[in-house]
């Protein structure tokens, strides 16, 4: 582990001495840089200069002190993204729904990548993130450990259950409140036409994954267990169909996106009556139960799926 003492250089050769140091790093080793005032502008400049080559930790956020722990990244490596974070600690999504960040359809993103793009601050998010770490306890469900056969169970008796059952009530309570307050409230009727589109998208798309893409992904897991081969599919490779369900979570996410800004983040005005109420939460409840969906399958059952489906297999 390297070690700088910014304080002792003179300013002009500060950063160019930090550089010189992180460059001679090899994957995997450790600089660590300490400083009389947050570092933040050299975290973006490294990120200009170098790219999202390096890791970046605070060990100590001041008032009169601040360390920087930075981690070169092995050839190749990549920043674990939002979707394998909350894989490996469901607590995370809560602190991913605080900042506004997608974790399911946007999990590929580093959170680096995510902050960027919004517009928030990174070093925040990761505090949050690193204080979960340090409280330990449990982390929920390890559903990436499960076997991909138990996991698609999972997700047809949990949630595909859970959107069947509730899509007919919502579809009701959206119509019935666009139809008594749509005329003073009128986001009401775009709000019930986008619950109508994704009520649509889901029924069509929980079809084709119960039919087809979950049989196959469970046939793989069998065939794997049993050491034979993999069976071969009736659409080619598994990322096909994969391509497809994706493309339909990111519509009825963008269409719950669009239901969560019309109502104002879930918030009834202060004339809504008991209905009214009750679509709000309900909303709510189905978005996040939405997320969690969406997130097993994107960011664990899939790619598993793809690995599964490259790995070598017996003769």
């Amino acid at each position: 582990m390297a070690f700088i003492d910014v304080t002792k250089i003179e300013p002009r050769l500060k950063h160019p001495t930090i550089f010189e140091q992180f460059d001679a790093l090899k994957g995997g080793d450790t600089l660590v840089i300490h400083n009389d005032h947050d570092p933040k502008p050299l975290y973006y400049q490294m990120v200009a200069e170098r790219g999202q080559v390096f890791d970046w930790e605070y060990l100590q956020e001041g008032p009169e002190t601040w360390e920087v722990r930075i981690t070169r990244l092995r050839s190749g490596e990549q920043p674990a993204t939002i979707g394998e974070l909350v894989a490996a600690d469901y607590r995370k999504a809560e602190v991913f729904r605080k900042f506004g960040l997608d974790f399911c359809c946007g999990g590929k993103k580093s959170v680096e990548q995510a902050c960027r793009e919004k517009g928030l601050d990174v070093h925040a998010l990761k505090k949050e993130l690193a204080d979960l770490d340090n409280q330990g306890g449990e982390k929920g469900q390890d559903f990436d450990q499960w076997a991909l056969d138990t996991l698609a169970d999972y997700i047809v008796d949990t949630h595909h259950r859970y959107v069947n059952e509730s899509t007919p009530i919502l579809y009701e309570l959206t119509q019935k409140v666009a139809r008594v307050h749509g005329d003073r409230h009128p986001e009401l009727i775009d709000i019930a036409d986008h619950f109508d589109a994704v009520a649509q998208e889901l029924r069509m798309h929980m079809h084709k994954e119960e039919r087809i893409l979950f049989p196959y992904i469970k046939a793989m897991a069998e065939a794997e267990r049993e050491g034979r081969p993999l069976p071969r599919a009736p659409f080619g490779p598994v990322q096909n169909p994969i391509r497809m369900m994706e493309a339909e979570h990111e519509s009825a996410g963008g269409d719950m996106a669009a239901i969560q800004t019309l109502s104002g983040n879930y918030t009834p005005p202060a004339d809504a009556c008991t209905s009214y109420r009750v679509l709000f939460a309900k909303l709510q409840e189905f978005e996040q139960d939405l997320h969690q969906h969406i997130h097993l399958e994107n960011n664990i059952l899939f790619p598993k799926a793809v690995a599964l489906e490259s790995a070598p297999q017996p003769a």
